[in-house]
């Protein structure tokens, strides 16, 4: 757990704070700011600890007659992974950082980016894959408005999705039968080779892993050494499912209209800033994260591209079968996928295996 307060001098000289920014006309507002996963391990959180956070404060106080402060509470010290939309609707968080990968009632279609696995493995092309798509479907941004009680700052994600297990392994065949953890709406990525997929959390994984629970991890690097899992299952196989952007930034839009008009545009300014750096963020841990996990002594293996391939190709029909349920829920699922996978093309990427809507 993690709470703590980034607070500026002139609010501890004056004592002049607006508890969650209810007191609009004061100098000096204070905001909570949390995620269920915490600072460190998760870089989406560390760059609102590191990046979001410190730059709101240090331009609100250069740039206007206002000062902030935020009270920090990261890896479940305020609300858990599962909690945090809620969170953020109901005002215990004025800003919330979240996984959309655990709202998949709520912020179902948010989740495009799972349904046609083996994409982009650079983080960078994938938030502008999906930014592409935001930018062309309002309804995406507007919902969370809409229906949720908040603003949409700026995208976030994962890095290149991988599989470490407890035990090694070669082929689809050698996944039959064992329980592999996951997050939600890339479980049947696991359905499809035969393995089990069981619904976990990150904080949750180590002991699972340690105690039985299940043998393996869909997981990045950057977690996979952040996490430690490489102690409980230390072959890392390098699969290729793709970076995943489906995290997001968000703030309820009662204390974004508390703000003064100037501050809003600095969170808001920020907020874009933080999505247009995510990208090279993950990218950067991605690389750090492969170069620890084999100083930890993780044994890595790329899985041949043959197995990729055969892998991907198991999937055809798992975007229209994602799409179906969309369009079912009266999303507009067929019009989001069908962008999405335009704009990957546009980046030039090269599927292993070409997913079709038709």
């Amino acid at each position: 757990m993690n709470i703590r307060t980034l607070a500026t001098s002139s609010a501890l000289a004056t004592g002049v704070i607006a508890l969650g920014a209810s007191a609009a006309l004061a100098d000096t507002f204070t905001l909570r700011i949390g995620s269920g996963h915490p600072d460190g391990p998760s870089v989406y959180v560390s760059d609102v600890a590191n990046f979001f956070v410190p730059e709101v404060v240090r331009r609100v106080s250069e740039e206007t007659d206002h000062e902030i402060e935020f009270v920090q509470g990261y890896g479940g010290a305020i609300v858990g992974v599962a909690d945090t939309l809620e969170a953020v609707q109901d005002g215990i968080l004025d800003i919330g950082a979240y996984c959309m990968c655990f709202e998949t009632a709520k912020l179902f279609l948010h989740n495009f980016p799972y349904w046609a696995p083996f994409g982009p493995q650079s983080s960078s092309e994938q938030v502008a894959a999906v930014r592409a798509v935001y930018d062309q479907v309002p309804w995406l941004t507007e919902q969370f408005s809409s229906q949720y009680g908040q603003e949409m700052l700026g995208l976030h994600g994962w890095d290149n999705y991988h599989l470490g297990t407890t035990d090694p392994w070669e082929t689809i065949a050698d996944l039959q039968g064992v329980k592999v953890g996951g997050a939600g709406p890339n479980l049947p990525w696991l359905e499809f080779a035969g393995a089990v997929p069981v619904q976990s959390t990150l904080p949750e994984g180590y002991l699972s892993l340690q105690t039985g629970v299940y043998n393996g991890w869909l997981m990045f690097p950057s977690a996979y050494l952040g996490f430690k899992y490489y102690e409980p299952a230390p072959y890392y196989t390098l699969v290729g499912f793709g970076a995943m952007a489906v995290n997001v930034l968000t703030m309820n839009t009662r204390s974004l209209a508390a703000m003064p008009a100037e501050v809003q545009q600095i969170i808001r300014e920020v907020g874009a800033a933080y999505e247009a750096g995510s990208g090279a963020s993950l990218d950067g841990r991605q690389a750090a994260g492969l170069t620890g996990l084999k100083d930890a002594g993780a044994i890595i293996t790329e899985l041949s591209q043959e197995t990729r391939t055969e892998w991907a190709a198991s999937m055809a029909q798992f975007p229209r079968q994602q799409i179906a349920e969309a369009n079912t829920r009266g999303l507009p699922g067929t019009e989001v996928m069908g962008l999405y996978l335009k704009a990957v093309a546009d980046l030039g990427y090269a599927w292993p295996f070409e997913y079709t809507l038709e």
